[in-house]
């Protein structure tokens, strides 16, 4: 198992927006890191900012201690994090990919960065959890795993969270990736509530945050009120992301307009030099065709 530590006193702030190329990069890590180890890897491109921006609005910032981020990858979810508010020194990102991790040191120098298995927190993370946790934030591809392995993944992180923390997990499906009743293994007691389907993100994904519950004890119903502004809060969240792509398409507009006129300019002083000499040779072809000579 391999330790980064970095001086948790450089706390990282947002850094610039991924450029195209990085983002083209990224897929071609996630295809090669899928071919190899599909079943750890699970996709074969990073999550969206869509879904990315989802799973962070899930984390409550005030909350204290550290957040946990099983099967971070190329950092999305990362990136998503600390524009919602979370420093990287909070950070602690749990990758089994050795490039991965190579990656996520270099784009968040403020974070903890595990080499190791999220399946085995116990061991992967022994000696560096010496208070609860405010959230864990997974990526992970559950339902490439048995049951028990979801169960105990839960189970190890709920052991982990302080008063308030969530586990917060996205999937494709369309139940959630943690079975309430198992049929291979013992339940694990849980408070779920799951987000209305992000159809932004392709292919389209839910994220589920996962509470402890009192053994035996059933899922409780949200009040009509608690329900409702969190529908109004999931509005709202659409409606930023919304903004935000709005932003980014006019800001791309705008750079191939910019283009456009430079291009432009350029081709007008080509013409403004060439002219001069353009006007001898007509003038020459002119006197040409009045003398008759070829």
């Amino acid at each position: 198992m391999r330790h980064n530590h970095h001086d948790q006193e450089r706390a990282s702030r947002a850094r610039p927006k991924t450029s195209l190329q990085e983002r083209f990069s990224d897929e071609a890590r996630f295809i090669k890191a899928w071919l190899e180890n599909p079943g750890s890897t699970g996709a074969v491109s990073p999550s969206g900012k869509y879904l990315a921006r989802a799973m962070a609005r899930y984390v409550d910032i005030k909350i204290p201690g550290k957040i946990i981020e099983l099967g971070p990858g190329t950092g999305p979810v990362t990136q998503a994090l600390i524009q919602h508010g979370v420093t990287a020194d909070r950070l602690i990102l749990v990758e089994y990919d050795p490039a991965f991790c190579k990656l996520l040191e270099r784009r968040f120098p403020g974070a903890t960065v595990i080499q190791g298995d999220a399946y085995d927190l116990d061991t992967t993370l022994a000696g560096l959890i010496n208070e609860p946790i405010a959230a864990v934030v997974s990526s992970l591809p559950l339902l490439n795993r048995p049951e028990p392995d979801r169960c105990a993944l839960l189970e190890d992180a709920f052991a982990l969270l302080g008063p308030g923390g969530r586990f917060i997990q996205f999937t494709y499906g369309m139940v959630s990736p943690v079975p309430r009743r198992p049929k291979q293994c013992r339940a694990v007691a849980f408070d779920a509530e799951a987000s209305q389907p992000v159809l932004l993100n392709i292919p389209p994904a839910r994220v589920w945050v996962y509470r402890p519950a009192t053994a035996g004890a059933k899922a409780k119903r949200p009040h009509p009120a608690v329900a409702m502004i969190s529908k109004l809060r999931e509005g709202t969240g659409r409606m930023k992301d919304e903004i935000l792509d709005t932003r980014d398409r006019i800001e791309t507009e705008i750079r191939l307009a910019k283009d456009r006129v430079r291009l432009d300019l350029q081709r007008r002083k080509v013409q403004m030099r060439d002219e001069p000499a353009l006007a001898l040779l007509r003038r020459l072809g002119d006197g040409k065709r009045k003398s008759g000579r070829p």
